[in-house]
């Protein structure tokens, strides 16, 4: 990968813990203002419970005053009940004190409906009191929390922002200043590719832009959201592999002017493609072999021509190794340059786990073979 997007990609999960860590500060005198908020709404709780207990009282005192005022009246009817000398006075007077009556039990009533809500009132108001008592300390204790996260976060902050700029110093002006400018539009200056699309826009990608990318060489931009991207080798287990190929696989063509091979070991390297292919026209005196890293497609050693026909030429490459299915031609394999792009090497990978799983039947079927001959 080349150095200056190794940079890039450490300089954007920098600059993604810098982004968490601000937005986490700035947050932070938002939760100091909830916790006061809290303990503000409790006191203004426990002052309406208080005065609403209060208006109930003054409720009730207004309602006995009035009972009283009413008793008054009705004991004032009835001394002048005994002074009237017609039956229509008497009446006049009898209505009165019925009508006051009534006046009296409704009064009485609401009298009653203020005292059982008064009851209610009067527990939340011990309710509010006993949270306020409370609440002090436990809001106190989560003020200094905050305050004690944002001390940290501010150190973080310092110590990240220093690693910041030893990065940026670390990577070219040019792009590290596209970087930036993309970052600040869109959030991010970096976007992974993969399946030959980039995976924050999903744009599908030029074939020779995705291996290019997957070369690592150089740096290339995405052509639609302008991210930088980046590749990341993916390693797939055999069985992965196998499972996205058919069930009985096609056996290589014995007698063919190309050929592919597996190597679990070649020199340093472990787990290589070989691919030899003899010569034509001018050239048919000689063969040729590439090596190829099986994971990342990367060739791992410089093009090799040698006299004669590759099973001859290279007959010490070809011991230990797997056969595998594959042809392209020459010249696309030239322009692929130092590194085989996913259509070349997905198909390879597939047939070799097909391969591999052959192999193992194979050998599984030869054991239960032996013990069948020892059995009998």
């Amino acid at each position: 990968m080349h150095a200056d997007l190794e940079t890039l990609l450490a300089l954007q999960d920098v600059d993604k813990e810098i982004l968490r860590l601000n937005e986490e500060v700035a947050a932070l005198p938002k939760r100091v203002a909830a916790i006061e908020a809290k303990l503000a709404g409790t006191k203004d709780r426990l002052e309406q419970a208080k005065a609403a207990v209060k208006a109930d009282e003054a409720a009730r005192k207004k309602y006995d005053a009035a009972n009283q005022d009413l008793q008054q009246k009705i004991s004032k009817y009835r001394d002048q009940m005994l002074a009237v000398k017609t039956n229509e006075q008497y009446k006049a007077f009898q209505h009165e004190i019925e009508f006051a009556q009534q006046e009296i039990q409704t009064n009485e009533d609401k009298i009653l409906e203020v005292m059982l809500d008064s009851d209610t009132k009067a527990s939340q108001v011990k309710s509010a009191e006993a949270e306020l008592k409370a609440e002090p300390a436990e809001i106190e204790k989560e003020k200094k929390i905050a305050h004690d996260k944002t001390a940290e976060d501010e150190k973080l902050l310092s110590e990240w922002r220093e690693k910041r700029d030893g990065l940026r110093g670390r990577v070219e002006s040019d792009w590290l200043a596209h970087y930036e400018r993309i970052a600040k539009a869109r959030k991010t200056g970096l976007s992974e590719a993969r399946d030959s699309k980039c995976l924050t826009c999903h744009v599908t990608l030029r074939p020779q832009v995705f291996a290019e990318v997957r070369s690592g060489q150089k740096l290339i931009t995405c052509e639609s959201c302008s991210r930088i991207l980046y590749y990341v080798p993916v390693e797939k287990t055999a069985e992965q592999i196998a499972n996205l190929g058919p069930k009985k696989r096609s056996k290589p063509k014995t007698e063919a002017a190309q050929a592919w091979y597996f190597r679990s070991e070649f020199g340093d390297h472990r787990e290589v493609f070989l691919v030899f292919m003899n010569g034509e026209g001018n050239f048919a005196d000689t063969s040729s072999r590439r090596v190829y890293d099986i994971h990342t497609g990367r060739a791992v050693v410089p093009k090799e021509s040698r006299r004669g026909v590759y099973k001859h030429a290279f007959v010490e490459d070809l011991e230990g190794a797997l056969r595998i299915n594959g042809f392209w031609k020459e010249q696309e394999l030239d322009e692929y340059g130092n590194e085989l792009p996913a259509i070349v090497l997905d198909p390879l990978q597939r047939d070799l786990a097909l391969a591999q799983r052959d192999v193992l039947a194979h050998a599984h079927a030869s054991v239960e073979k032996e013990h069948e001959e020892v059995s009998s």
